[in-house]
């Protein structure tokens, strides 16, 4: 599996582009389906936002 982290504003740029495509059922980028995860720099236990990060990991998991 390949993964790339980027920037929140990268991730928009990315969406807005239309590189990453939201089908209703997954992400997809490059006709692969991808899982975005939000990274926080506190600590996991506490539930934190997923539109409020500063940085994002893309998964590349496979063939849509």
């Amino acid at each position: 599996m390949e993964e790339l982290i980027v920037s929140k504003e990268e991730l928009i740029q990315l969406f807005e582009t239309q590189k990453i495509d939201d089908t209703g059922k997954g992400w997809v980028m490059d006709g692969k389906v991808i899982d975005i995860i939000a990274l926080h720099d506190i600590d996991p236990k506490f539930l934190q936002d997923v539109t409020n990060a500063k940085f994002y990991k893309l998964i590349i998991k496979g063939n849509k």
